[in-house]
């Protein structure tokens, strides 16, 4: 489980996700959240290669930072594409409210992390921290 102080620095800040196929690709996603089962959740709206990547190997890196305080980590796991349930409906009602039927949920992105990584500058980085 993600410890509550690191959940508040991932769903107070903006998320760099990064996934790989026939080259890394990474992007900055707004719609996120840590969810109480301590899986991670995005709605995407415009995310193409991403879930391209997704659906051909699952793997996933998530950077998160605190820009003020400079506390950042990386979660390492597996993401999966989701269609229904819970997540997908926050993100539907979230994309229409947002966009006024101008864009669409794609899908909800739930991912299962794996490790968990201090990415701070100071004497912690590269640390793993249990989960």
């Amino acid at each position: 489980m993600i410890p509550d102080n690191l959940k508040k620095v991932f769903n107070e800040n903006l998320w760099y996700i990064a996934t790989c196929g026939d080259e890394p690709n990474v992007v900055p996603v707004g719609f996120k959240r840590v969810c109480d089962d301590g899986k991670l959740a995005i709605g995407a709206v415009l995310l193409e290669t991403t879930l391209d990547n997704i659906q051909s190997n699952g793997m996933i890196a998530v950077a998160c930072a605190n820009p003020l305080t400079g506390e950042a980590y990386q979660i390492k796991g597996t993401a999966e594409l989701v269609y229904e349930g819970e997540a997908y409906e926050h993100y539907c009602k979230l994309t229409n409210d947002t966009f006024k039927g101008t864009m669409e949920l794609k899908c909800a992105v739930i991912i299962t992390p794996e490790r968990l990584i201090y990415a701070s500058p100071n004497q912690h980085n590269k640390e793993e921290i249990p989960i």
